[in-house]
């Protein structure tokens, strides 16, 4: 994808990850997969007539961020051509820029969308927060923002990560981790989060060390004191770093250390990811459809976006109390938290065997 992307998402790791052509890394086997069959027009509901009345508000048109969105829609129509029904359907709003996010928002509820899902970006959420009429699924962070009533977030945060990470080795028994971090902004933000959390449960600071630290005296001084390890890398970083500490040393990490290239130094290292690209052979999984064509793992997680977000917006068109409103989704175990965002608990894996 484009830098113009990664400058539009600000931390929103997803979309940073989103470097390289879709064409450039094979796609898993989709094996597993079912053979779903498209919905035809005549089985869909008209849009006035039909009681689910979902609008999309992605900006498909997009230079900089068309092929993110496009992406997105393919797992939203994943999830339609098996969850669809009778009495739902969907009206797209076709934009290209942040300032025609209100105006294409606004179209969408003229034309009878009881439940908008969209936008993608801050900025776009921004512009229409104070117009939200109806219940409103957007697919970025509302950091920032004050609570508004219908305004709900389904996100692909690295904090969630970040803090859930914290939270299992807490858990596990850590008193001491080391946290090895990088140069670049979604390192710096890993790092911040983990810190904080684990300030909060534990009152100390974890140990810090930069990666182009990590080695000799200081990281020596540094091990003395630690008995585990966060990596807040990427996953080509992590294996570095991996490769010059001790490998009885546990080692934990995020989804950015879930890549397709053989990392060999990763084996044993604890990391979180989503259940679409841990758990392909889950029943849960592989009721939607794979991509029809090769995605990156940064793209595959929006494609898993897309399928939870269509599922949500069903729900959040007819149930009435959304308090706690959860659900098991394929881009984790999602649950509505009191501001509004759905928190993701995402299952534990392990580099090269199962958790």
């Amino acid at each position: 994808m484009a830098a113009s992307v990664v400058s539009a998402q600000g931390a929103d790791y997803i979309l940073q990850q989103n470097s390289v052509p879709f064409t450039q890394v094979p796609a898993r086997e989709p094996a597993s997969a079912p053979a779903v069959a498209p919905i035809a027009d005549a089985a869909l509901p008209d849009f006035a007539a039909a009681k689910v009345r979902i609008g999309l508000l992605l900006p498909l048109s997009s230079p900089a961020l068309g092929e993110a969105a496009d992406v997105v829609r393919q797992g939203f129509n994943a999830a339609r051509e098996v969850d669809g029904r009778s009495d739902t359907a969907v009206v797209e709003a076709v934009f290209s820029d942040e300032a025609a996010v209100l105006p294409a928002y606004r179209d969408l509820i003229a034309k009878g969308a009881n439940v908008v899902v969209g936008p993608l970006t801050r900025t776009g959420i921004s512009r229409i927060a104070t117009q939200v009429s109806v219940p409103t699924l957007a697919l970025n962070s509302l950091e920032g923002l004050p609570l508004r009533p219908k305004l709900y977030a389904l996100s692909l945060s690295v904090d969630a990560e970040a803090k859930q990470v914290a939270a299992m080795m807490a858990d596990n028994g850590h008193q001491h981790p080391l946290l090895i971090y990088g140069k670049d902004g979604l390192s710096q933000r890993l790092r911040q989060t983990f810190a904080g959390v684990w300030q909060v449960k534990r009152g100390t600071l974890p140990l810090q060390l930069a990666m182009d630290e990590a080695h000799g005296a200081a990281l020596d001084a540094a091990l003395t004191q630690s008995d585990s390890v966060f990596l807040a890398l990427s996953g080509e970083e992590a294996a570095l770093a991996r490769s010059v500490l001790p490998q009885a040393l546990p080692a934990y990490g995020t989804s950015t250390l879930n890549v397709r290239e053989s990392l060999p130094t990763l084996s044993g290292v604890r990391f979180v990811d989503m259940p679409w690209l841990l758990m392909p052979d889950h029943p849960a999984v592989r009721a939607y459809p794979r991509p029809a064509h090769t995605l990156t793992v940064a793209t595959e997680r929006l494609y898993a976006l897309g399928i939870d977000a269509y599922r949500l917006a069903q729900r959040l068109a007819v149930q009435k109390n959304l308090s706690g409103l959860r659900l098991d989704g394929v881009s984790g175990d999602l649950r509505l938290g009191r501001d509004q965002q759905f928190q993701r608990t995402l299952p534990a894996w392990v580099r090269g065997e199962l958790q």
